[in-house]
């Protein structure tokens, strides 16, 4: 089996950058793999659920990316990971895992993924989603509150506290790593068919050398 094509796929909090993730890899099926950087937030057993809460979760810290970099690199192998899940409403890893197979892609998603080093020089293609601050504000308040559990006002208050700073500091001064830059993401039809186009025509010479 030929090394995969690993696409990283970044941009702020509600951008729209897992619906893109999930209409592409959703248009591979069985040839991709998805991973979200999310599910690697350092396990943090030893807090309490309110001091879990307050954790910046918008920061390099707040991630264990060496683990991810250590299961790509065993996806790129030809190996399967068994990945772990995150729980949102709890602020912490659950104990479940999630066996991933090795497939022609694999697409890595998160706010941060171009902003760490170890990530994007595994990265064949590395794409980041642009939308307007105010529609993904809105958006993040839809899922927190109907997804995850959330107030409107713990959204608020992480939005302004954490998400909006760690944004300007760390995930928009990472868009100049992107060799694609989309407006919207995954409502983006247009780039969401060019790009699903490439990726096929690149995964058609691959299995043609193999």
């Amino acid at each position: 089996m030929s090394a995969p094509i690993v696409v990283g796929i970044a941009g702020g909090s509600g951008s729209g950058k897992t619906a893109l993730a999930r209409s592409l890899a959703e248009r591979f099926g069985a040839d991709a793999a998805l991973i979200f950087h999310d599910n690697y937030y350092c396990r943090r057993d030893e807090l309490t659920w309110d001091e879990r809460s307050r954790i910046n979760y918008d920061e390099p810290a707040a991630f264990e990316t060496s683990l991810l970099v250590d299961h790509l690199d065993r996806l790129i192998e030809g190996r399967a990971v068994d990945v772990p899940v995150y729980n949102y409403a709890e602020h912490n890893r659950s104990d479940e895992t999630v066996r991933v197979e090795p497939a022609p892609i694999v697409f890595i998603e998160g706010v941060l993924v171009l902003h760490e080093e170890e990530l994007r020089k595994r990265f064949n293609l590395k794409l980041f989603v642009e939308t307007d601050a105010d529609v993904r504000i809105l958006r993040r308040i839809k899922r927190d509150v109907l997804e995850r559990g959330r107030t409107i006002e713990s959204v608020e208050e992480q939005y302004l506290a954490t998400v909006k700073p760690m944004h300007e500091r760390y995930v928009e001064s990472s868009k100049v790593w992107a060799d694609v830059i989309i407006p919207e993401g995954g409502h983006n039809h247009v780039a969401l068919e060019t790009i699903a186009g490439g990726l096929a025509a690149n995964v058609a010479n691959l299995a043609q050398r193999s």
